[in-house]
């Protein structure tokens, strides 16, 4: 599997990708929408934009690739680059290059990079496999006809050339609409009247438990110890990753260093690849979460964003 498949299979669930030594891939939600040139409704998805300003490595794709790959992490960044070498070549030979499910990339005149994406891929989960559905227009005399074969079979007329064919039916119609309503209104008068009653029952009863309750006397020899529930704070989702260590022992080591140096920070587990994580903090919110990823990139530029629920 090629480098752009890795990409790819990131975008459905992380709204950034950073290809390190190249640029980033960033995602945006969009709401389903109507297209009046086409005449179709189209699902929500996910928009794919390029920015060439961030560069860095934040472990993400190089963590993904070793794991899909069986390689090692810094064999797999030797990977990366080497992809990222051979954009650039072609990118120089050719001021065009195409990375497969994601876009295109080209150099324009002033040799700045442009991206253009593939509109038919949706890396929106929740709408894969979803296509446009065409908005037909409404056949008005298709309608009439359905109509006019309905009134063959009902005695109400919908059309007006037969509305005022035989006007005695509409006298027979609101008769018996009025006698219905009377039908209506007697059973709403005898329902209300049965509702009424079972209320008072109900506070009749109610009213002699209570006062069996209030007589009687409750002795309890043995009480039930005390019981402490321990509410636990929830957590958000973004997490700023500090490193990923083999050995736990280490990873509680950096975490009472970052302690000490004022972050909240702490162990959050083993994840897939069996590299222990140690993380600045959790944030409710990506804002927040950003903000602290560009504190600790000041001191560490292998920090980097894991939106995960733990």
């Amino acid at each position: 599997m090629t480098i752009a498949t890795h990409i790819s299979d990131l975008l459905y669930r992380y709204e950034c990708v950073i290809l390190p030594g190249f640029g980033a891939f960033l995602t945006q939600k969009v709401s389903a929408q109507f297209d009046e040139k086409s005449q179709a409704f189209y699902p929500p998805k996910k928009l794919i934009s390029f920015n060439a300003q961030l560069k860095k490595n934040d472990g993400l794709l190089a963590n993904y690739l070793a794991g899909a790959e069986g390689l090692s992490y810094p064999a797999s960044v030797y990977k990366i680059e080497e992809f990222v070498h051979n954009l650039n070549l072609q990118l120089e030979k050719e001021n065009k290059v195409h990375l497969e499910n994601i876009g295109g990339f080209s150099l324009s005149s002033e040799d700045t990079l442009q991206f253009e994406p593939l509109e038919n891929t949706n890396y929106l989960a929740e709408a894969f496999g979803l296509g446009n559905v065409p908005a037909t227009s409404i056949k008005r005399e298709v309608l009439k006809k359905q109509v006019q074969e309905l009134e063959e079979k009902a005695p109400i007329r919908f059309t007006p050339e037969r509305r005022n064919s035989k006007s005695y039916l509409k006298y027979a119609a609101i008769g018996l609409i009025a006698f219905g309503l009377a039908g209506f209104t007697g059973l709403n008068i005898y329902s209300n009247q049965v509702t009424q009653h079972n209320v008072a029952e109900h506070q009749a009863a109610e009213s002699q438990l209570q006062q069996k309750i209030q007589k009687a006397t409750f002795i309890i020899d043995n009480p039930l110890p005390e019981i402490t529930f321990t509410v636990i704070n929830q957590i958000g989702n973004y997490h700023i990753v500090a490193g990923a260590f083999r050995v736990e022992e280490n990873a509680h080591l950096k975490v009472d260093e970052l302690k000490n140096e004022g972050f909240n920070a702490r162990y959050i587990g083993e994840n897939k690849f069996k590299l222990h994580q140690v993380v600045y903090g959790s944030f409710q919110t990506k804002t927040e979460a950003m903000e602290m990823l560009r504190k600790a990139k000041k001191s560490n530029e292998g920090a980097w964003m894991l939106i995960q629920e733990l």
